[in-house]
């Protein structure tokens, strides 16, 4: 299991996750080896993703990278947008063992739409007229869905390559993400986190957290986890709304980054904090 993380500072870390065996099953202890460490970038980066062997990163400086985990090398870079890249996201179909497509969205509303083995640009299209703030696309690989600073939200469709479906919401979402089955989808705006039905968009919930959420992750059982200015990990159940649990004072910093990984009936929560 790899996990990879980007900076301000326009270096790219890779690290290998491994667990340590124990006799009791329940208490997993987890370590991290080095991969590889170095700038990849020109400047900031803003978003990285992974799927498999495949992991690409994109930056303030128009540009997405593209690296094999397995040999911790450079696969090259991407460079078919001319503004800063915001978000990335890779279409896996689970009997592939190599990701199916790569999925960009950039600060002058573009998305472009990619071809994974090899790297070919498909389409691309401009379903915002500002920036996109975030992607997420369907465990189908047929649709995606961005936010942006126009305060929409818009549908595309992958298989035709365009966009379906657009709206005005009134506020500007920051992050919008699919849970794991694809039945639900959800948005945050500010301090709100709201709770879609994929198939009609209806509203299922809406979970208030104290302060500006910055990152969130859906999880089993309709398990939520959500990290921001406040510093902590909140899991919300998303069937009744409230809280499960929470992890006070989870960093010393802001939480930026959340990725929840299921493995053997088991599950990992991975912070990123950022000052």
């Amino acid at each position: 299991m790899s996990l990879i993380a980007g900076s301000y500072e326009r270096f790219i870390w890779g690290f290998k996750l491994k667990p340590l065996n124990h006799s009791n099953s329940d208490h997993q202890t987890l370590t991290l080896t080095p991969l590889f460490s170095y700038p990849s970038h020109l400047s900031s980066i803003t978003t990285v993703a992974a799927a498999g062997p495949a992991a690409a990163s994109g930056g303030y400086d128009d540009t997405i990278q593209l690296y094999d985990l397995y040999t911790s090398s450079s696969l090259g870079s991407l460079h078919d947008h001319s503004a800063s890249i915001t978000s990335l996201s890779f279409f896996s179909p689970p009997h592939l063992s190599f990701p199916r497509n790569l999925i960009s969205a950039a600060g002058d509303g573009s998305v472009c739409i990619y071809d994974a083995d090899p790297f070919v640009l498909l389409k691309t299209l401009r379903p915002h007229k500002k920036a996109i703030n975030d992607l997420s696309v369907h465990p189908s690989g047929k649709l995606a869905l961005t936010v942006g600073h126009d305060e929409c939200l818009a549908m595309i469709n992958l298989v035709r390559g365009r966009r379906s479906f657009f709206c005005k919401m009134g506020r500007e979402a920051s992050l919008v993400k699919f849970d794991s089955g694809g039945d639900k989808f959800y948005m945050a705006m500010e301090e709100k986190i709201s709770v879609h039905e994929a198939e009609d968009a209806k509203i299922v919930c809406e979970l208030d957290n104290q302060k500006r959420v910055l990152c969130a992750a859906s999880g089993e059982s309709g398990l939520l986890f959500a990290g921001g200015e406040d510093r902590k990990i909140t899991a919300w159940d998303t069937n009744s709304g409230k809280v499960a649990y929470c992890i006070e004072d989870a960093h010393s910093a802001r939480v930026k980054g959340i990725v929840v990984l299921t493995r053997n009936a088991g599950l990992l929560l991975m912070m990123i904090p950022i000052w």
